[in-house]
């Protein structure tokens, strides 16, 4: 017996030799050596796979982790390079896909921005660069495909034009841009104050002060001159003008920078100089915030040459230069980007339910009768017998209970909105729940037709709902109108075969004005219960130590608070500025004009003529526009 054991498993014998045994069995027709062969071929194999396997999954989930912090610090092109790894790795799976796709499109689009950049600053070099790139890593991105012919078309036509194959025409528009002129700019020489004194018609006094001012003056056919008496004294050349004009019912308007022309006050309207120009309001986010600027300017400088155009934002106005100067102060006072607030609100839901449970659950009833026919008196005391017959009653059982349960349910949730200015801002967390509406009849259901046939539902959003409406304060003071509300479905109820949910609510609607960063707690609800209940023997229960014998004790308390807090805060806001609050001479009520401070030459020591100024700095009207809109050249009104 030992003999043959040691027969079949020798103590040299390795693993392949009992894979060919066994092989030998189930494959009898290969000879062994092919077996041992295959095994090794296809463990080797097996254990290659497992390894590539495991190491694309570590490698997969290590150029995803690389992509996410890539993609954190908004390095668009690291992250897309980490995340096609990934998705190369295993493609199958779908977080690494749907990453790969988000990087590809983030990626593209920075690219794109920076071509666009580049493309403005006319490096047109570059700029064919950023958008090629942009183009291999999205080719679905059509506007890197358009940009990038269109720079290949620009660099070739300036190329054409640089080796003299072509000439560069301008457009129109082109040209107007740079060749037309602005309204005229009256420039004196010398500009000195004038004094004057004269009795006389209109067009000599305006003659005489051209002359002092070093300027022609030239006459409407229909004026007729009146007879005029002035007095000027140490005036400047504009305010001369202008006090002959009103003088004189007059007006005039410079024809270039050493000329004026003057005529009647009644044309006006016809003789006036006209200029057009067209306004941007960047921060007009639809139609009706255009219409309101428009509105202003119409009510403010009666302008009734006005053209809006919705898709660019644009404003496009004909007028007198004093008008269009006006209105680029009201469209640059009134274009500010919209205040915006973002509201932390904080839900804290906090349930409690304690239980103690003390006492004996003593008997309350006992049965008496005959002793039963098996005759066994277990569990049983005889009291008598009746007619020979033994009458036993069951030994009664008590259980004593001493329990105690505590549990704390705490719920927290802390959504963040942000909204702009007098913009309502909605968050619905939750379900919707379809709640049985319309006309339906019970009886229906019961002839085999089913009662939903005539029965219309409405879904109610159950959840977390919020709507929250803010006015920002220029002085970082917020007030919200909010609705907040905390439903659940709390059970069901049959109405007329159908079942319908029962909704538990909490809602709070409420107005409050908060300093920025102010934590105010919105309401609070409270809801406490408490529940004692006593059950024994009748008297004995109520005794101090032996009700816990002879009777048992519940006190159940449950409580449930929910805490609404909030806390704005500004990021963006509307601060009046001093140049919207200044005084400006606009003229009377008929005719739009501006008033220009003039620098006032320094007199000679004991002379009434005036020392030879050095040049002046170009003039500044009373208010100025920012530097990035500049208000076009105005003449001086009179």
């Amino acid at each position: 017996m030992s003999s043959g054991l040691r027969s079949l498993q020798p103590p040299n014998r390795n693993s392949s030799s009992i894979f060919r045994d066994v092989c030998s069995g189930l494959i009898p027709r290969l000879p062994s050596r092919c077996v041992l062969a295959g095994f090794r071929a296809s463990v080797c194999f097996l254990g290659l796979l497992a390894l590539a396997v495991a190491t694309n999954a570590d490698q997969a989930k290590s150029f995803y982790q690389k992509g996410l912090q890539a993609e954190n610090q908004k390095q668009y092109d690291a992250a897309f390079e980490a995340f096609g790894q990934a998705y190369t790795l295993k493609p199958k799976e779908p977080k690494y896909g749907a990453a790969y796709l988000r990087a590809r499109e983030a990626a593209a689009i920075d690219h794109v921005s920076r071509g666009q950049k580049l493309l403005e600053s006319h490096q047109l070099q570059a700029a064919e660069g950023e958008f090629q790139r942009a183009a291999d890593i999205d080719p679905t991105n059509f506007v890197a495909t358009q940009e990038l012919q269109h720079t290949i078309n620009l660099i070739k036509h300036e190329a054409a034009v640089a080796a003299g194959a072509v000439k560069p025409t301008p457009t129109m528009a082109a040209r107007i841009s740079e060749e037309a002129e602005g309204p005229a700019e009256l420039e004196p020489s010398p500009n000195t104050p004038i004094t004057l004194r004269m009795t006389t018609t209109a067009d000599n006094i305006y003659r005489t002060i051209g002359r002092l001012g070093g300027i022609n003056v030239l006459f409407d056919l229909d004026y007729k001159p009146q007879k005029i008496s002035v007095e000027l004294n140490e005036v400047m050349l504009r305010d001369a003008l202008r006090m002959v004009a009103m003088e004189s019912k007059t007006f005039w308007r410079p024809i270039s920078s050493k000329a004026i022309f003057v005529a009647a006050e009644n044309k006006r309207k016809e003789l006036e100089t006209n200029v057009m120009k067209t306004f941007y309001v960047r921060n007009a986010s639809n139609t009706n915030d255009l219409q309101e600027v428009v509105g202003t300017l119409k009510g403010i400088l009666d302008i009734s040459k006005i053209q809006v155009n919705p898709t660019h934002s644009s404003i496009t106005i004909r007028g007198t230069p004093d008008q269009l100067a006006l209105a680029e102060k009201l469209i640059t006072d009134v274009d500010k980007p919209k205040s915006e607030v973002v509201i932390d609100i904080t839900v804290m839901q906090v349930s409690r339910n304690s239980l103690h449970t003390i006492g004996t659950t003593v008997p309350t009833s006992m049965t008496v009768g005959p002793l039963p026919a098996s005759g066994s008196a277990a569990g049983l005391i005889k009291l008598g017998s009746v007619s020979g017959n033994p009458i036993v009653t069951a030994i009664p059982s008590a259980t004593f209970t001493f329990l105690m349960s505590d549990s704390n349910t705490k719920v927290l949730q802390k959504p963040e909105l942000r909204a702009l200015d007098n913009e309502k801002a909605t968050l619905k967390i939750g379900n919707r729940v379809p709640v049985a509406t319309g006309s339906f009849a019970a009886g229906i259901g019961g002839g085999g037709v089913s009662p939903l046939v005539n029965t219309q539902f409405q879904y109610l959003d159950v959840g977390v709902n919020i709507d929250v409406t803010p006015h920002i304060h220029s002085d970082n003071e917020v007030t919200l109108k909010m609705v907040l509300e905390i439903s659940t479905v709390t059970g069901s109820q049959n109405i007329g075969g159908i079942d319908q949910p029962v909704i538990g609510q909490r809602r709070i609607e409420h107005e409050t004005r908060l300093q920025d960063g102010e934590v105010n707690l919105m309401g609070g609800i409270l809801e406490d219960s408490e529940t004692t209940s006593l059950s024994g023997y009748p008297w004995i229960a109520k005794l101090p130590i032996l009700k816990y014998l002879f009777g048992q004790e519940d006190k159940n308390r449950m409580e449930d608070e929910i805490v609404f807090a909030i806390t704005p805060h500004i990021i963006r806001s509307e601060d009046a500025m001093d140049d919207g609050q200044m005084l400006i001479d606009v003229g009377t009520g008929n005719n739009i004009g501006l008033r220009y401070r003039e620098p006032v030459p320094a007199k000679t020591g004991g002379t009434s003529t005036p020392a030879a100024p050095a040049v002046p700095a170009k003039r500044k009207p009373e208010t100025e526009a920012p530097a990035a809109t500049p208000a076009p050249t105005v003449p001086p009104r009179r």
